[in-house]
């Protein structure tokens, strides 16, 4: 004997909606798939059906509570609802009330994801070893980065294991922010938070945009602040650029894919060739070792990036490039450019690794130069 919940909702208006539990004792063995959540409902089983007309059908298959007690396992239903979240999700996606019976420990700080819980959408990117999808958890959207199955093996695990170790100790606004991980082989995937407003790679080239000084600078600034935090925190990011520098509504930079980044450990030496040609420092090409004056290096190339809208090297193959990095070539300096960017560029982008500029001091420089671009601003418009 087992206890079937029935919640049947309907959408009566636009964020009102109406909800109603119903209780039925079948026969019959179920197979177990749900978990025993916090208020010892023990749920085996967990269905949804939903329409486009604002109904949805939950159902939800109990053990062990008393077949007698049908009233008080509708109470403790709906604490359980009630208590995963108190609201109905406003997501783009329609949040069930299975979800919400299932989130219970996820709610609590887990960052361990059930994938029952995510709904994987529409690709967004791929890549050689994984593709990154757009999706749904517990009513956000996300960002899911899936690694495929076929590729998987001890690098690319201990490489996976890495990231998350990573993402799990980081928090900042400029950062993008960690939601959880399914690490259950082979199901291997992160999940982030989904930035709508893209790559700036993609804002830059695709949409050819040429940026204004202002916003240009608080493009670099973002940056800036997210890798000065990485660096507190012994962080290095080994593949700063464009593509891994994303976008949220308001256009504010957040550091992401953490793929390649590494803790830097007191004494320890960094000596693979790691990231992206265009943007990698020389020493890091030399295969010489390197600390977090690399990724000012690559900052240094993000920064010309900003200014000319460009892809660095665009008439060089990648390997031409970092051949030309090693004996000292630099993107040519843009004319018309502010000088305090010109010259700021071409201390990070210095060959000597300790005559880069920290990200502190570079977040300093240019929030004072951001500072003198709108006073003048405002001189000319007469504010």
């Amino acid at each position: 004997m087992a206890l079937v919940v029935w919640l049947v909702v309907v959408e009566q208006a636009v964020g009102v909606r109406v909800a109603e539990f119903v209780v039925e004792i079948v026969n019959g063995d179920h197979n177990h798939c749900g978990q025993t959540s916090r208020k010892g409902l023990n749920i085996r089983e967990a269905h949804v059906f939903s329409t486009n007309d604002g109904y949805s059908l939950d159902v939800f298959v109990v053990d062990g509570w008393p077949l007698e007690d049908t009233d008080g396992l509708v109470e403790a239903m709906e604490k359980a609802v009630a208590k995963s979240e108190g609201s109905w999700s406003r997501s783009s996606y329609s949040h069930s009330a299975v979800e919400k019976a299932l989130s219970a420990e996820a709610i609590s700080g887990d960052w361990e994801i059930d994938r029952r819980l995510l709904k994987i959408g529409d690709r967004i990117a791929s890549g050689s070893c994984g593709d990154l999808y757009r999706g749904v958890y517990l009513g956000q959207d996300v960002a899911v980065k899936i690694l495929r199955s076929e590729h998987l093996n001890d690098a690319l695990e201990d490489e996976f294991a890495q990231e998350v170790a990573i993402l799990r100790q980081v928090r900042h606004k400029n950062v993008v922010h960690f939601i959880g991980a399914c690490t259950k082989f082979p199901h291997l995937c992160i999940v982030t938070e989904y930035m709508p407003g893209g790559s700036l790679y993609d804002y830059l080239h695709k949409n050819h945009n040429i940026l204004e000084l202002s916003q240009l600078l608080k493009f670099a600034i973002d940056v800036c602040k997210g890798m000065e935090y990485l660096h507190q925190n012994n962080i290095i990011h080994r593949d700063l650029k464009t593509a891994n520098l994303l976008m949220d509504t308001q256009k504010v930079v957040k550091v992401a894919d953490f793929g390649v980044a590494r803790f830097q450990n007191q004494g320890g030496v960094m000596t693979a060739e790691t990231g992206t040609y265009r943007w990698m420092a020389p020493e890091v090409i030399n295969h010489q070792p390197y600390d977090q004056k690399a990724d000012v290096f690559s900052f240094a190339i993000v920064l010309w990036e900003l200014v000319t809208a460009k892809v660095p090297y665009d008439t060089m193959t990648p390997l031409q490039a970092a051949l030309g990095v090693r004996q000292g070539l630099r993107p040519d300096l843009p004319k018309n450019a502010h000088p305090k960017l010109l010259e700021l560029m071409q201390r990070c982008w210095e060959a000597v690794p300790d005559n880069r500029p920290c990200f502190s001091v570079i977040t300093s420089e240019l929030e004072t130069l951001l500072q003198e671009v709108q006073r003048t601003s405002e001189v000319a418009n007469g504010t």
